[in-house]
């Protein structure tokens, strides 16, 4: 909701502004077509070439989420500490009976409480990779915890890859908002001839696209780009939650403390409170008794 207020007050200000100063729209609206043609096709034409077909449908697909925002709620970090203390508990109990459900999360009754994160393939994957990393005994947890970091480092880098397209869609913007305007000016030396009304509409007209491509960059893709970065590194906590809790896992900790490093490692709009986790745990021992 808030990208939608933030688009009107971008229109509402700047256009509203130059026709409070006595600025008319016909000189735009006329020019706007032709020149969104260069602009927008010229951008668009970057894009495609500077990206693989994978690449541009994840840009598309993240545009989105300029307006939905984060995929991860507070509920689902709740949720999701449940189920990695679920996990850890079964293991430290009875690592026999914890193969089951990192083998086949599919099927697994702790997972299918959680059908959100079931959905999460890199989550799942994530939890299961290191729950059996942590089966085979490794001697030194750092080395688990090394490959969890570079793993997620490597998936957010991928993750970006939308924001820096656009970002680079934005900064070429301006350069061919100055194309399109200098093909005006050659459109408007070829009639050199016509008289000063004529000549200054066209020279407007020219101007438009100048104006266009700077309004598109800094007002619009530009924006864009730094919100789906946002996002995408907010959703990286998600990710970076596993990893800490596992971590304290193999190092041997104590199951509530493992997942009170995960709570204290929640984004702080996201993390649940030590009443209320501590409240959601006791009813998962009250169902597995």
């Amino acid at each position: 909701m808030i990208g939608f207020i933030g688009i009107a007050v971008i229109f509402v200000m700047v256009f509203g502004g130059y026709i409070l100063a006595g600025g008319k729209m016909s000189i735009i609206l006329k020019s706007l077509p032709f020149e969104m043609m260069m602009i927008g096709g010229a951008a668009a034409g970057a894009f495609l070439i500077s990206n693989d077909m994978a690449g541009i449908k994840h840009t598309l697909k993240d545009i989105g989420r300029v307006f939905k925002g984060p995929k991860w709620k507070h509920e689902d970090y709740k949720d999701l500490l449940c189920l990695l203390f679920e996990l850890i508990r079964l293991a430290k109990a009875n690592p026999v009976a914890i193969e089951e459900h990192i083998e086949a999360p599919e099927d697994s009754s702790i997972f299918s409480k959680y059908p959100r994160i079931l959905t999460d393939k890199e989550a799942v994957n994530l939890i299961s990779d290191t729950m059996r990393s942590a089966s085979m005994n490794y001697d030194d947890p750092h080395q688990v915890e090394e490959v969890l970091e570079k793993r997620i480092e490597a998936n957010l880098h991928h993750a970006l890859h939308s924001s820096h397209a656009l970002q680079t869609v934005a900064d070429g913007l301006p350069a061919l908002g100055i194309v399109a305007a200098v093909l005006g000016v050659i459109k408007t030396m070829g009639s050199i001839d016509q008289p000063p009304e004529v000549l200054g509409k066209m020279i407007g007209g020219a101007l438009v696209g100048t104006f266009l491509g700077v309004f598109l960059a800094y007002g619009l893709v530009g924006p864009f780009s730094a919100k789906v970065k946002d996002v995408t590194e907010e959703d990286g906590h998600f990710y970076q939650l596993i990893r800490e809790v596992l971590v304290a896992n193999l190092h041997n900790h104590a199951t509530n403390i493992c997942i009170e490093v995960g709570r204290q490692n929640t984004p702080s709009h996201c993390r649940p409170s030590f009443s209320d986790l501590e409240e959601a745990l006791k009813l998962l021992k009250q169902e597995a008794a």
